[in-house]
């Protein structure tokens, strides 16, 4: 057994060697064969060498571009949520047309495209037209009603209607109160984005638009939407 484990020993390092001699004469060879057609071989290595740093070079610059791009997006996007930072007392303190105005610019703060105010007395059921960031055309209606109030289930029809009417894919209904049982529940079984009081300060204090559909239809202000807010937004 010991002679066995000796004979394997002795032919695995009789294998090193020969590597090591083949690595030796092929070094040697390239040297020489290197020397021998340098001046026919060195413009190829030195463009190698200078295509290498270029590329790399390149790379580097590359990530490096990316790396401020996505952090000054990023400075972008938190100097506008505290430019356009709103209490929720200063919001109720609005007229109807100065809350039009500010859910105008948190929609173009979020990467909203097109986004204009309609609203007005013939304003076929919408305040705001825009395309939200993904493509997809949105008609939004705006109230500016004092907290104890409650938004009522047929102003959630209304905004249905307004969707048809504007051809829009997404009708968002924003409000800066609460809306009524029924109301919240038209508006979920209709695919509404009903943005309440508690959305509202979500969606100013730099939540985007499209995340708050992860908590529409689940609660206002009680233990349900809490639960939801928790689980989204921590």
């Amino acid at each position: 057994m010991a002679a066995e484990r000796k004979r394997r020993g002795t032919a695995a390092r009789r294998r090193r060697e020969q590597r090591l001699r083949g690595g030796v004469i092929a070094g040697g060879v390239s040297v020489v064969l290197l020397v021998a057609f340098w001046s026919e071989v060195w413009p190829y290595l030195v463009g190698g060498l200078v295509l290498g740093g270029v590329a790399s070079g390149g790379l580097w610059l590359w990530r490096t571009d990316r790396f401020i791009r996505g952090g000054d997006q990023q400075w972008r996007h938190d100097e506008a949520v505290r430019a356009g930072q709103r209490t929720l007392a200063e919001v109720d303190a609005m007229t109807g047309t100065e809350f039009e105005d500010f859910v105008v610019d948190l929609c173009q703060r979020d990467g909203c495209t097109d986004v204009r105010r309609v609203g007005g007395s013939h304003d076929n059921g919408a305040d705001v037209l825009g395309v939200l960031p993904d493509g997809r055309s949105m008609v939004i209606q705006c109230k500016r009603y004092t907290p104890k109030s409650k938004i009522p289930s047929r102003e959630v029809r209304d905004l249905l209607g307004a969707r048809v009417h504007f051809k829009a894919d997404v009708a968002i209904f924003v409000a800066t109160t609460y809306f009524s049982g029924p109301a919240e529940k038209f508006a979920t079984e209709n695919d509404i984005l009903a943005v309440h009081r508690d959305h509202l300060g979500l969606w100013n204090n730099g939540a985007s638009l499209l995340s708050l559909g992860a908590v529409n239809g689940l609660g206002q202000g009680d233990w349900r939407h809490r639960k939801r807010w928790k689980e989204t937004y921590e």
